[in-house]
């Protein structure tokens, strides 16, 4: 029994609700639950790959969705195939695998390739978010110029 209480560090934060949720969420994770086997990679500074094998699926019976920070990859076959199997090892069933997704990162395309589901991922910071150096200016900067400088010597006076 794994129980994590984040009660302490809930009290001294204010916006990570979230995170929190899905630290809990992951304390709480099914292992039973490991179909289909996936692989997440780092392809660089801002790029992943996640890699589920799907061997048996079309393009046309797999779905792949973004939504509110969240990557949703399911699998239905279209018709159960027919004939007698005398044992049965590759699975075909219907399977959907949820992944929670950072802040900015933007599901960039997928490829299927010899049963092996392939979807790049990419971080795209938002510009206005982005760290910027500010210039410092010797002497008196230029906003002050004119105007603004009598209005800021009346205000002294």
């Amino acid at each position: 029994m794994r129980v994590v209480d984040f009660t302490p560090l809930t009290r001294s934060t204010v916006g990570f609700d979230r995170l929190f949720d899905m630290l809990e969420n992951a304390v709480q994770f099914d292992p039973a639950e490991n179909y289909p086997p996936y692989n997440i990679e780092r392809t660089g500074e801002d790029g992943y790959r996640v890699t589920l094998a799907v061997a048996g699926f079309t393009p046309e019976e797999l779905s792949i969705t973004a939504q509110a920070n969240q990557l949703i990859v399911s699998g239905r076959k279209a018709g159960e195939e027919s004939g007698e199997y005398l044992y049965r090892g590759i699975a075909g069933r219907a399977f959907q695998r949820q992944f929670n997704l950072a802040d900015f990162v933007k599901v960039v395309g997928a490829e299927l390739k010899n049963g092996m589901l392939s979807i790049e991922l990419a971080r795209e910071v938002p510009e206005a978010l982005k760290p910027r150096r500010i210039e410092i200016a010797a002497g008196t900067p230029a906003r002050f110029e004119g105007s603004a400088r009598r209005q800021l010597q009346a205000a002294a006076t």
